[in-house]
This record gives C-alpha cells, sequence and structure tokens, in this order.
C-alpha cells in the first residue's frame, strides 16, 4: 500500500521504496530507537491547525487543543508555540499544560467529575473558564471559589440532543450520555448559576461527540445552542462567549469528515446569519489535529499460520494501540518498505493474552519476521490511552521536524514500571 492512495497523509511518504515521515526515513528510525515506536510529524500537526486558523481568520476566535487526544509534553509545546488554548479534563492534565509552556490563562476546564481540589488547583493557575457539566458541580465549585475569595469563571455545557453518527462510546451529545446538562433545564441551571456568589457567568459550551465526519450534526446543535443563548439573555444573563467543543473525525477507512475551513465556513455563515458572528468563538480539535500526524512502528515477530485463521504476530499490542480492541476500531497497517504481490490473508495480532489483542483483522499483507510495519492513524488516543498491562513498558516518541529527529519520549525500562511499588515483610 501506498499512502499516496490515502487522503489526509500528506507528510508521510514513500521515496526509493522506503516509507519516510518529512525527511526521516522511518526503518532508520525503528532501527536506532526500537519497536513499539511512536513517530509524530510536526508539520502534519501544524498543517491540520493551519486549516482551523484559515477558518478562523479575522474572527474573534481562540482554538483550545483537546489535550486528552495525546498529552505528550512535545506535543502540548507545539500547540502551545502556535498560540492554542488547552482543553483539559483533569488536574495532571493542567500541570502538563504548565510543563509544557502553556498559557494557563486559555485553558478550559472540561469533565464531569472535577474534583475540590482539581478546582482549587485551576482557580488558582487563573485559568479561562471550567465547563460546568451538573447542577451539583455548579454548587461545589461556588463553594470552593468562595473558600479561595474567588468567582469561577464558568459556562454551562449544554447537552443538545444531537446524534452526531458516530461510535456510541464516543458519542456524547444525547439524553442517554453522561455529558452536560440537558437542553430543555438549561435555562433553569443558568438561573441558579448568575445567582451563585462565587461564579461568574461568561460562556456556553456544547460538545457533541468525537470522529464525527458530517457537517448537519455542528448545525443542528449550533442552532439548538443558539436559541438557548437567545433566551439565556433574554432571562438577563449576558453571554460572552460560545463554545462549539470539537470532534471533527480523521480519514480512518476511507471517511470523507469535512476539512475544518470548510466546515467552519458553514458555521460561521449560519452564526452571522443569527447575529451572533461577533462573539467570542472557542472550540476543542483533538483527534483532527493529531490523529493523522502519528504512526506507530511494529517488527513483526511471527507468522502463524491457521486453518481458519491466518496471524501475524507484532511487538506493538492492546496496551500501546488500544482503539481497535476498546471500538473495533480500523487502522491502516503497511510495511514501511514496499513490495510488491498481495501475500496472505492476516489478522494482526499481539502479544498480550487477551483475545482482545488485535491491531487489524483480516488484511492482505506480504510480509515476513523481522519486517517493520506502520499502523497509521496512531497520533491520537493511542499513547494518551497506552497501559502497562501485563507489565509491559510504555513506548518510545519520536517528533519529527523536517530531516530532524527528536526523541520526546523515552522508553519505559523495568525500574519505571515498578516506581512507588512496596514490598511488604
Amino acid at each position: 500500500m501506498n499512502t499516496s492512495d490515502l487522503p489526509g497523509f500528506p507528510h508521510f511518504h514513500f521515496q526509493g521504496g522506503q516509507m519516510y515521515a518529512e525527511g526521516c526515513a522511518l526503518e532508520d528510525l525503528a532501527q536506532a530507537h526500537g519497536t513499539p515506536l511512536f513517530v509524530y510529524s510536526k508539520a502534519s500537526m501544524l498543517a491540520a491547525l493551519g486549516a482551523y486558523q484559515k477558518g478562523f481568520a479575522g474572527r474573534n476566535a481562540r482554538i483550545c487543543y483537546a489535550m486528552k487526544a495525546n498529552s505528550s509534553l512535545a506535543v502540548l509545546q507545539v500547540f502551545a508555540k502556535a498560540g492554542c488554548g488547552f482543553d483539559i479534563v483533569s488536574g495532571g492534565e493542567l500541570d502538563r499544560v504548565a510543563a509544557a509552556g502553556g498559557d494557563l490563562s486559555k485553558v478550559i476546564f472540561s469533565g464531569v467529575g472535577k474534583t475540590r481540589a482539581e478546582m482549587q488547583k485551576a482557580l488558582a493557575a487563573g485559568i479561562a473558564c471550567f465547563n460546568v457539566e451538573s447542577d451539583a458541580e455548579l454548587e461545589v465549585l461556588s463553594s470552593v471559589a468562595q473558600g479561595l475569595g474567588k468567582r469561577a469563571p464558568v459556562s454551562i455545557r449544554v447537552n443538545p440532543n444531537v446524534d452526531a453518527k458516530t461510535h456510541p462510546y464516543i458519542s456524547t451529545g444525547l439524553k442517554g450520555n453522561k455529558f452536560g446538562v440537558a437542553h430543555e433545564n438549561a435555562l433553569k441551571t443558568y438561573q441558579r448559576a448568575a445567582q451563585l456568589p462565587g461564579l461568574r457567568v461568561v460562556g456556553i459550551d456544547c460538545h457533541i461527540g468525537s470522529q464525527i465526519t458530517q457537517a448537519t450534526p455542528y448545525l443542528d446543535a449550533m442552532d439548538r445552542i443558539l436559541d438557548l443563548v437567545h433566551d439565556i439573555e433574554a432571562a438577563g444573563i449576558p453571554i460572552e462567549h460560545i463554545d462549539f467543543g470539537g470532534g471533527l473525525g480523521i480519514n480512518y477507512q476511507g471517511d470523507t469528515p469535512p476539512p475544518a475551513d470548510d466546515l467552519w465556513a458553514q458555521l460561521l455563515r449560519k452564526l452571522d446569519a443569527r447575529g451572533y458572528g461577533k462573539r467570542l468563538l472557542m472550540i476543542e480539535p483533538g483527534r483532527s489535529l493529531v490523529g493523522n500526524a502519528g504512526v506507530c512502528l511494529t517488527e513483526v515477530l511471527y507468522l502463524k499460520p491457521g486453518e481458519q485463521k491466518n496471524f501475524c504476530i507484532i511487538d506493538a499490542a492492546m496496551n500501546d494501540l488500544p482503539r481497535p480492541a476498546m471500538y473495533e476500531a480500523f487502522h491502516h497497517i503497511t510495511p514501511i518498505t514496499e513490495t510488491t504481490g498481495s501475500g496472505l490473508t492476516y489478522d494482526v495480532v499481539g502479544p498480550v493474552c487477551e483475545s482482545g489483542d488485535w491491531i487489524g483483522r483480516d488484511r492482505a499483507l506480504n510480509v515476513k519476521a523481522g519486517d517493520t510495519l506502520a499502523v497509521l492513524s496512531a497520533g491520537a488516543y493511542c499513547m494518551s490511552m497506552s497501559s502497562n498491562y501485563n507489565s509491559r513498558g510504555r513506548a518510545a516518541e519520536i517528533l519529527v521536524d523536517g530531516n530532524a529527529a527528536h526523541v520526546i519520549r523515552h522508553r519505559e525500562n523495568p525500574a519505571q514500571l515498578m516506581a512507588g511499588e512496596v514490598l511488604v515483610g
């Protein structure tokens, strides 16, 4: 397979029969640093961000990277230097923004289960806004802020009951989801927020899911949110900013999400038509900035023929690449040295002792033991969701910038895996 056949991978290409990330041969990186190995293209990240920046040119807008997609410090640093804010969902992520040099005054704190300690930390840091997800959270946040002599800036995450047409595990905008305040209850929640002494209402928030590949759910959600803005302001509560979340998908398997600039051209036309075009806009893209900027390199350990299935056993596993096991997600898998012929059909599986440890099913591959494969679209929700299951160290990470390859995370060693554990007696 040649990556030129797939849109969305302009900075990964074959040259002289070898796959490259920008100016670096992936085989050289695999030999130098071992596998499994995550390799990211800085140019790819900045190009994806550039589409959003183009879409918002001339607008009062702030792009906050949803760092749960990939929270590696050097990745955060790329977006911080490009002027992004950050969407966080934990106190640990706030610490990472600070460590990467991010502007804490551009941080939005989302998530349904913020603790008092996390609220205190975020208030002390001077973040831009808390996206509050329940009436109970409003009361607690007001109390915490009062205890610090502060007023917490808040927006309410509204659940608009819009179907994002995505996997049920990453759909967040329907009535049955745990996120946000129901659309029909939102005005009442805003009125309560405006009464609480430790809060200052600054905005409204909506996020309907992840890996969204159509514009229609966004347009439907925008209509519902703008209806609410009208009602809230009619009740005497001004809304300074409107936050439309993130969730734009990428091409995993022939998916055709609208380009970010095209999507926002549609949304901004609707926003202008309804008279809200001059409001501060916030968005929180994650996957669409990093997903196709990364690959995972893995070595073929064994080829195991069987009566019903042939297995290609690799050294990357579900602890490195959890999306297939969690969501039955599809990732293209290709040898990084060009081959001819179709080979055999394999299930590509890892060494973890679970039948759910598979990376790809029914893949035509012309490979042998010792070959290196690239698992594509591995920049989002892979390293950030990785684990040490089976006492496996997490992979190393490389950030490619032109002809330079920077190690941004060293492979975990046994001492690091056991740090913090104590024998008894």
